[in-house]
């Protein structure tokens, strides 16, 4: 058997901070921006990161990392090419996962959720506050699909910013944004010896959110 190394033996103590329950607010929303906004502050690289998880039509779970864009009416909001493998994965299935991991400050939020395409408009918002090269390239770029070099990309790409000089780059039919409503938030603090805070929030048929406490 191939030695990778003897990763085993990795430790890390947890002990920066702690999740009180008696802190914690009925809505998992505020608790959640209070966190990102730690996260931001403290400088943590790319704060909005989140892994993003989908199942294929055969049951294939799959995941990849895109960047939070919108926290608003209890969403979360993110944008990619619905063409690519997690837009046909979401088409075919809403339910998904989000995973937010700020290793800086020991801490990690799970959601569960389903997810639905937002409005042209809201899109078209969007696209237009990103800068030319990205608008350009979202143009150009057959996400998820095989390309036989990264030359046929450059081209693509030189060809499709020749086409918009001087005008107003429009957002492709195939491009938009993702708006997550959740069921399920856990939040994960580091504690010593293992001993870890975690906490789930579940949504009730109420509309109200239903607060436990999970083993580590």
């Amino acid at each position: 058997m191939k030695n990778y190394g003897n990763i085993a033996d990795i430790r890390q103590e947890y002990t920066k901070s702690g999740l009180r329950e008696n802190e914690l607010p009925d809505d998992p929303l505020l608790l959640f921006s209070q966190w990102l906004q730690e996260a931001i502050d403290a400088k943590v690289d790319e704060p909005t990161a989140v892994t993003v998880g989908t199942v294929s039509p055969e049951g294939k779970p799959s995941t990849r990392t895109v960047l939070l864009k919108g926290l608003h009416d209890g969403k979360f909001v993110f944008y990619t090419n619905y063409e690519s493998r997690k837009g046909k994965q979401l088409a075919q299935n809403p339910y998904i996962s989000l995973s937010f991991v700020w290793h800086t400050l020991e801490r990690q939020v799970h959601i569960e959720g389903i997810a639905s395409k937002v409005t042209p408009e809201e899109s078209d918002e969007y696209f237009r506050k990103r800068p030319y090269r990205s608008r350009v390239g979202a143009r150009i770029s057959p996400q998820s699909q095989p390309i036989s070099s990264r030359m046929q990309l450059i081209r693509a790409f030189i060809k499709e910013a020749a086409r918009w000089i001087g005008k107003e780059v429009e957002r492709p039919d195939n491009w938009g944004g993702y708006a997550v409503v959740p069921t399920r938030i856990e939040f994960w603090q580091g504690r010593p010896n293992r001993l870890h805070d975690r906490f789930l929030y579940t949504l009730q048929l109420n509309g109200e959110w239903e607060i436990s406490r999970l083993a580590p």
